[in-house]
């Protein structure tokens, strides 16, 4: 097939997404494929829209990539694209409406407080009421980028003002002490299927931007190891979190598993990490699955999509 990769990107996680887009044109390349690899920006929209592919793949994240604006392109050029579809990437990627979705679904979150550019900033510390520690984030941005760890009020004030050089919109969360986990999903709609539950262990104290991305940055155990409730628990929720905001062929959803009670969900990633230290082919393996058999069942589950979109738009 003559397919295309989009990756880089303008977000700041542009240098995972370059990662992302060399491993995923190797695979491909490595199954016989042509290969047309775009550097995706958004001033230069023309180039998806005038394409000459049967199908895309989308590497990139962040903004510009992972919240809806390149799959409305793709949309309009009509390519078949890997992952989600335009509202659910969106939803996905707004981290404090996503939870809403979560919580009426039955799955537990963080308490929070969102906080929005032009809102009053005394106001909504006021209504946090000084519950440390804290984390705060860019409510639609990824990777850890912008985010703090909020001991007191102080460092509240400076990590809502480092949040806001990244976004427009930012998060205060309840900082829940417990063991990092991820749960990948695959499967076309109506047969998603949770892959093993893996537990993420940073070498830093903090899972932060380095210990994602540095080679050693952290360990990843797959399967993890709970106790078969819990187990159940974590796959039944990324399904179940999936559904709910509408995801397409696969998505990996975050949780921390506390030492007592039920795990607290963080985020739905659309377009998990395709690197060769990423999560998502790591339950892949666990499973059997290869990489570059991976990125042809994410290609497979894009055409299929595809085709029942269409045929669903001429009935």
């Amino acid at each position: 097939m003559k397919v295309a990769v989009l990756f880089g990107g303008i977000s700041g996680e542009r240098e995972v997404s370059l990662n992302s887009g060399k491993s995923v044109i190797n695979a491909l390349e490595s199954k016989g494929h042509e290969v047309v690899a775009v550097d995706f920006h958004p001033e230069r929209a023309e180039e998806i829209l005038n394409l000459q592919v049967e199908a895309a793949v989308i590497a990139l994240h962040g903004k510009f990539g992972e919240d809806g604006r390149v799959q409305a392109l793709l949309e309009m050029a009509g390519i078949p694209y890997t992952g989600s579809g335009v509202l659910a990437s969106a939803l996905a990627m707004d981290k404090a409406r996503s939870k809403i979705h979560f919580e009426k679904a039955g799955i537990r979150i963080a308490r929070d407080v969102l906080v929005e550019r032009g809102d009053d900033i005394e106001q909504k510390i006021k209504q946090w009421d000084s519950q440390f520690p804290c984390v705060v984030k860019p409510a639609q941005e990824g990777s850890s980028n912008g985010l703090t760890i909020a001991m007191d009020e102080q460092m509240l004030r400076q990590g809502i003002e480092l949040a806001f050089q990244a976004d427009d919109a930012v998060l205060i969360e309840q900082f829940i002490k417990g063991r990092e986990v991820t749960v990948p999903v695959l499967g076309a709609k109506g047969q998603e299927k949770a892959l093993p539950v893996i537990e993420i262990i940073p070498k830093n104290e903090f899972y932060d931007y380095e210990s994602k991305y540095a080679i050693g940055g952290s360990e990843h155990i797959c399967p993890a190891q709970f106790d078969e409730k819990t187990t159940q628990t974590l796959q039944e929720w990324a399904v179940l979190a999936h559904q709910v905001l509408g995801c397409a062929g696969y998505s990996r959803t975050d949780f921390l598993v506390p030492e007592e009670g039920a795990p607290v969900i963080l985020e739905t990633n659309t377009l998990p990490g395709m690197t060769s230290t990423s999560l998502f082919p790591d339950g892949a393996r666990a499973v059997g699955i290869d990489y570059p058999e991976l990125v042809e069942t994410f290609i497979e589950l894009a055409i299929t999509r595809h085709e029942s979109e269409s045929a669903s738009r001429k009935n």
